[in-house]
């Protein structure tokens, strides 16, 4: 069955769901930000078939979210590397491994956090200009630069 395409949304999440969407995706993002960059230890790891793999690599080299360098000539072979913009996933993945640390687990969170203060820690969010704790009853939302007549938020007001 072949999933609908968002493209055509004018959605920063829609957008980011072409890209990263697909369940491997984050799971192969997930293990290159704990060090993984080889094909075969992300094929073992995750018992993943090489052909999905193959095409998850690829649209996350495509993307710009890995990069592809050799470190062997003969057969080639590949480390699959984080680019700044794959970094930069650490927050979402930690927040959706967070969430399910909370609403999916029986027995406590199967991997922990620690800062190098040497504490378990979270992420939690802030307000980047003032630095208080944000909640979602203080989220407001409006239309920004790049929004078009079909964004999904236009006429939303929370």
């Amino acid at each position: 069955m072949r999933r609908a395409s968002f493209t055509d949304m004018n959605c920063s999440v829609a957008q980011s769901l072409e890209i990263v969407g697909e369940w491997w995706t984050l799971l192969i993002v997930r293990d290159a930000l704990f060090g993984v960059t080889r094909f075969d230890e992300f094929s073992t790891r995750l018992g993943i078939a090489r052909n999905v793999l193959t095409q998850r690599l690829d649209t996350l080299v495509e993307h710009g979210v890995m990069t592809k360098e050799p470190y062997q000539d003969n057969p080639v072979r590949y480390d699959y590397r984080l680019t700044d913009k794959g970094r930069d996933l650490w927050t979402v993945v930690t927040a959706l491994r967070q969430w399910g640390d909370k609403w999916t687990t029986d027995d406590g969170a199967p991997v922990e956090s620690t800062h190098t203060c040497g504490d378990t820690m979270t992420v939690e969010p802030h307000c980047s200009v003032c630095g208080e704790h944000v909640e979602l009853a203080d989220l407001r939302v409006r239309p920004g630069p790049g929004a078009r007549e079909n964004n999904p938020l236009s006429g939303l007001h929370r």
